[in-house]
C-alpha cells in the first residue's frame, strides 16, 4: 500500500505521527471507450465553450455558478486563505459510544500507521479506545476539504472513518409515511417467524460478486480465444404476491428447506405462532361441535333405555290378555260333562 497522507493525531497534549492508507478498494472491472472499428482510445479535449480553444490545466480555474449566466471564478490564492488550520492534523474532539454514530454518516475508511517514534503513543491510544469501548470523534482536512471522522480499532490498527456532515443526509419524504397503515398481528407474527428462520451469523467472506466473476470469465475467454461458458441462470424473483400471509408462509417454508429443516406445516417441523394459534382454534371448534352431539346421543340412549322396560311390560300385558280366552276355552274342554 502507498501512503496518501502524512500528519499527526492530536490527542490532548500528545501528538502521534501517522501515515494514512486507503483501507478499501473497489473491484469493479473498468473499461475504456474505444473506436469500434480499430480499437483506438477515445480522447476528450478540454475546450472552452466561449472561444472554442483547447485549454491546458494551468489555465483552468474553479467557477461557482450563481445563476442567470453569471459565474464567480476562484483562484488558488482564494483557497489558500481558507481557515484549514488542521490541514496536517487529526484533532480528537471527544469520545462517544460507537452505537451513537449512525452508520449512514460513514463515508470512506483509512488505516493509520505509526510513523517513526510514534509507535508507543499510537499503541497507548489504541488500547485506551479498546478499554473504554468508545470511538474518537475527530476533524481532519483531506483533499482541500475539512471532514468529520471517527477513530476506532480494527484488527489492532487505528481506523479512520470519514463521515458526511449532518446537513448532507437527506430527509426521506415519501407519501406512505403519512398514511395510516395497520399491520395485523398474524402478519407481524409470521414476518417475525420468517426473520427467525433466516437468522444467522454475518460472515462477509461467504458472499461474492457473481456479476463481476461472470464478466471476468467473458474477458478471459476473449483473451484466450475460447468459447464463453454461460453462467448459471439466476433464479427469477417471484411475482408480486396477492396474499401477503401466503407469501410469508411460503417464504418461511423456503428458508427452512434451505437449512435442511422441515416445513412449518405438514412436514413435522416446529409450528409457527400462526399455525399454533390456528390449530388451537380448530381444536376448540371441533371440541365445541362434538359436545352437543354427544349430549344428544346420550339423551337418546337414556330415553331408549327407559323406554325398553315399558315396552317389555306392555308386551307382557298384551300377551297375557291374548292368552285369557285361550285359557277359558281350554278349561271348558277339560271340564267333565254332567250325566243326564
Amino acid at each position: 500500500m502507498r501512503a496518501i497522507w502524512k500528519g499527526a493525531v492530536s490527542f490532548g497534549l500528545v501528538s502521534i505521527g501517522v501515515k494514512l492508507y486507503s483501507a478499501t478498494e473497489e473491484k469493479d472491472i473498468r473499461f475504456h471507450q474505444v473506436h469500434r472499428e480499430d480499437g483506438g482510445r477515445i480522447r476528450y479535449k478540454r475546450t472552452c465553450s466561449v472561444c472554442g480553444e483547447e485549454v491546458t490545466y494551468d489555465d483552468i480555474a474553479k467557477g461557482y455558478d450563481i445563476g442567470g449566466g453569471e459565474m464567480v471564478i476562484l483562484t488558488d490564492e482564494d483557497f489558500a486563505d481558507l481557515p484549514l488550520t488542521s490541514s496536517r492534523a487529526i484533532d480528537v474532539l471527544e469520545f462517544v459510544p460507537a452505537e451513537q454514530v449512525d452508520p449512514i454518516l460513514y463515508n470512506k475508511a483509512y488505516y493509520l500507521e505509526p510513523e517513526g517514534t510514534a509507535t508507543k503513543p499510537y499503541v497507548l491510544l489504541r488500547d485506551a479506545l479498546l478499554d473504554s469501548e468508545r470511538v474518537a470523534i475527530v476533524k481532519v482536512a483531506l483533499r482541500q476539504r475539512e471532514q468529520l471522522a471517527t477513530l476506532r480499532v480494527r484488527e489492532g490498527v487505528l481506523l479512520l472513518n470519514t463521515m458526511l456532515w449532518p446537513d448532507e443526509i437527506r430527509t426521506p419524504d415519501f407519501g406512505f409515511l403519512d398514511e395510516d397503515l395497520k399491520v395485523r398481528p398474524p402478519e407481524l407474527a409470521m414476518a417475525s417467524s420468517l426473520i427467525d428462520s433466516m437468522t444467522g451469523e454475518f460472515e462477509p467472506d461467504v458472499f461474492t460478486d457473481d456479476y463481476r466473476a461472470a464478466l471476468q470469465e467473458v474477458i478471459d475467454a476473449k483473451v484466450e480465444g475460447r468459447e464463453v461458458v454461460q453462467p448459471e441462470e439466476v433464479e427469477e424473483a417471484p411475482a408480486a404476491a396477492v396474499d401477503l400471509m401466503a407469501a410469508l408462509k411460503a417464504s418461511v417454508d423456503r428458508a427452512r428447506a434451505a437449512r435442511g429443516e422441515q416445513p412449518s406445516r405438514g412436514g413435522g417441523g416446529e409450528p409457527t405462532p400462526i399455525s399454533s394459534a390456528r390449530s388451537a382454534q380448530k381444536a376448540a371448534e371441533k371440541k365445541a361441535a362434538k359436545a352437543p352431539a354427544k349430549k344428544t346421543a346420550t339423551k337418546k340412549t337414556a330415553e331408549k333405555k327407559a323406554a325398553e322396560p315399558a315396552k317389555k311390560t306392555a308386551a307382557k300385558k298384551t300377551a297375557a290378555k291374548k292368552a285369557e280366552p285361550a285359557k277359558k276355552t281350554a278349561a271348558r274342554k277339560t271340564a267333565p260333562r254332567k250325566s243326564a
